[in-house]
């Protein structure tokens, strides 16, 4: 049963999500903010991960404490629904492109969390989102995921274009990471026998 449901409170969030590794890309999104839920509905969708979040924030200040909440949320949920990690393929990378935009996306699922983040995006803003916060949602995922996340732009001209792209290559990467892996289903991806 590779699913895991977290509920995260604070002074300035309360979010509520719910995983489903071997689901079909079934996606619920709610927090309030319009373009971060259109992120959220690609990273389900194209992982197959099915994904519920609910997410009540400050928003009247702005959508860092939302976004970067859910990070940590989601990346609390993945942790809980791989356990021990037995059987999964562990490793991940799409390179993804979208119009103008090409991202790549290299992932480990090896409790070792560090991001390397190298997408410059030409605006501050898409629509009222602050594109800084797609680095500060991927930084909250690795660190509390235990992923180390490598996220490169290849080209890129059209701020929406970089960001889903993004999302997108994390989806189809970690897609790829925690499928079971049918030639080392009982095993421990690791010669240290644990992850």
């Amino acid at each position: 049963m590779r699913k895991a449901e977290i509920t995260r409170r604070t002074a300035e969030t309360e979010i509520s999500i719910a995983v489903d590794l071997d689901g079909s890309g079934r996606y619920d999104m709610q927090s309030g903010v319009g373009f971060f839920d259109h992120m959220m509905d690609q990273l389900a969708r194209h992982s197959l991960i099915d994904i519920t979040l609910r997410a009540k924030g400050d928003l009247h200040i702005d959508d860092h404490h939302t976004v970067e909440d859910t990070g940590i949320a989601l990346g609390q949920a993945l942790t809980q629904a791989l356990g021990d990690k037995r059987g999964i393929r562990r490793y991940g990378e799409c390179s993804l492109p979208m119009d103008d935009a090409q991202v790549h996306c290299a992932l480990d699922l090896s409790g070792r969390p560090f991001l390397v983040w190298n997408v410059p995006f030409p605006t501050q803003k898409i629509g009222t989102f602050d594109t800084e916060l797609v680095r500060e949602f991927f930084q909250a995922l690795a660190t509390h995921g235990g992923i180390t996340l490598h996220i490169d732009l290849r080209h890129g001209v059209n701020s929406h274009h970089i960001a889903e792209a993004a999302f997108k290559a994390v989806a189809r990467a970690l897609r790829m990471a925690v499928e079971t892996d049918p030639r080392k289903a009982d095993a421990i991806p690791s010669t240290k026998g644990t992850l």
